[in-house]
């Protein structure tokens, strides 16, 4: 199993969508030379400003299915109208190889599988909006969500909401730079304490 070749360790991000954790992660990326962002797969559409390889791999459903059925994905889920995101494994052993901390972005379910997998050797952090109310503008803001989208969205955060207990860590994201400091020192106790 990948656990007995690790070289590094796995943070994972968690949060409903349009919490602000893709930006969290960005600049994660960005302070920690020693940090990798593990890129997801996932059978949508692009949207405007995201690349190939770099957001995510953008793949066809025969191609996900496949991955399934070989085992390539540490995690993956369906949701949204049968759309599906995974953790291809050869993005996890790149990073662990390389002795990198493999930053995953992905989503509850996934992230509890791999707090599972990797136990002590996981920092799993729950990124909080400060209320419904705050994350359906942010949705709206974004302009990606139609009316059904969004309330499919709004529905999937009430229940990830109940499920935040799980993690290591909750940080509320009411304002970035502050939602952003408190992650920088978890994550800089979570290297130095766990190294």
């Amino acid at each position: 199993m990948l656990k007995d070749t690790q070289k590094g360790k796995v943070i994972v991000l968690v949060a409903p969508s349009g919490a602000g954790k893709t930006s969290l992660s960005q600049r994660l990326v960005k302070h920690f030379p020693t940090i990798s962002f593990s890129v997801s797969a996932t059978t949508r559409q692009p949207r405007s400003y995201e690349k190939k390889g770099v957001d995510y791999y953008f793949i066809s459903q025969e191609q996900f299915q496949e991955g399934i059925d070989t085992d390539q994905f540490l995690e993956w889920e369906e949701f949204y109208g049968g759309t599906r995101y995974g953790t291809p494994i050869s993005e996890v052993e790149k990073n662990y190889n390389s002795g990198y901390i493999t930053l995953l972005d992905i989503e509850v379910h996934g992230a509890l599988n791999v707090k599972n997998i990797y136990g002590d050797d996981c920092l799993s952090v729950f990124i909080k909006p400060p209320s419904l109310e705050v994350l359906k503008e942010r949705l709206e803001k974004r302009g990606t969500e139609n009316e059904h989208s969004l309330k499919l969205r709004l529905e999937r955060a009430k229940h990830e909401l109940e499920l935040e207990q799980k993690f290591d860590k909750v940080i509320v994201n009411d304002d970035f730079d502050q939602a952003y400091k408190e992650l920088e020192q978890l994550v800089n106790q979570f290297i130095h304490t766990h190294s």
